[in-house]
């Protein structure tokens, strides 16, 4: 171990381009965990609806229900024409280019988004080994920005922030505090509440004053995820940045497309990117402007 960190920390170019490739990889896996797992989990709820109360399972839905999906099954296929795609077709961001972004047995369109991930996961991580080297901080940081994609993709699409994502990772952020790795135990346990709470305390006081909801509460344990990760210091920046990207974004959405004031934006997105910005940077920013508040740390 201690040769091959040796090795990298001498090839900080094959370090950063090993880094790159896996994550490549990863990104294709990201992809089908934000395809499949709302499916699997939508299923399993609709099971379980039916065993509580006790209902016969309707005609209409049985062939579903006794579908196998998780993340192995079934085989990855072509939404359109149900072909199993072969293994030439599922290699990263080459795949794509290589078919002309179309299926090949029906030739229908394949999502740009698949591609997109892949490449976002690939940048991302690689900006996160530029950033913490070779360190144990560079692989925790990669899983934290891995599950912030899936989160982030999955909330898009569905207006959910699984648990099964989120509260693992809370956990393992409170386990990795226990060696300092971003935050230490005291700062990571009170992140966790304060983040959580923070934004309970935001949902109810909304809902009170209009009798809407602002929020899901998949939101509030994403935060509070990102406090056991990062450290309650890092609260107070995740919400103002994250609450004035929404803010844009809405603005924008409300101005140049067909979205009203009712629309449902996920807010886990702009959670996500704020978080992700603070694990990069998020010690700078706050001594930056403590430093320019004239406070002292």
């Amino acid at each position: 171990m201690h040769d091959l960190i040796y090795f990298l920390n001498s090839s900080p170019m094959l370090f950063i381009a090993c880094t790159g490739f896996i994550a490549l990889l990863i990104g294709s896996f990201l992809n089908v965990v934000i395809l499949r797992l709302p499916l699997a989990l939508k299923q399993d709820w609709r099971k379980e609806c039916y065993e509580y109360l006790e209902l016969l399972v309707p005609s209409s839905e049985q062939k579903m229900l006794a579908e196998k999906i998780n993340l192995l099954l079934p085989r990855s296929h072509c939404p359109n024409c149900k072909h199993t795609l072969r293994c030439i077709d599922n290699i990263p961001v080459v795949s794509y280019c290589f078919l002309g972004g179309v299926c090949h047995f029906c030739k229908e369109p394949i999502p740009l988004r698949y591609p997109l991930i892949e490449l976002l996961t690939s940048g991302l991580c690689i900006i996160v080994a530029c950033r913490f080297g070779v360190t144990w901080q560079t692989l925790a940081g990669c899983i934290l920005t891995c599950v912030l994609i899936v989160q982030s993709g999955i909330d898009q699409d569905h207006k959910l922030i699984p648990d099964e994502v989120t509260i693992p990772c809370l956990w393992l952020g409170i386990v990795l505090s226990m060696f300092n790795l971003f935050a230490d135990s005291h700062s990571a346990i009170l992140g966790a509440t304060s983040g959580y709470l923070s934004l309970w305390t935001i949902y109810w006081l909304f809902f009170l004053a209009t009798k809407k909801e602002g929020m899901g509460y998949g939101d509030f344990k994403l935060l509070a995820m990102l406090g056991a990760w990062l450290g309650w210091k890092m609260l107070p920046f995740i919400v103002i940045f994250s609450s004035a990207l929404g803010s844009i974004v809405g603005l924008l959405l409300l101005l140049f497309t067909n979205n009203t004031r009712n629309s449902l934006i996920p807010f886990g997105p702009f959670l996500a990117i704020a978080g992700w910005i603070a694990l990069m940077w998020g010690p700078d920013i706050n001594y930056w402007y403590l430093n320019y508040m004239g406070i002292s740390q």
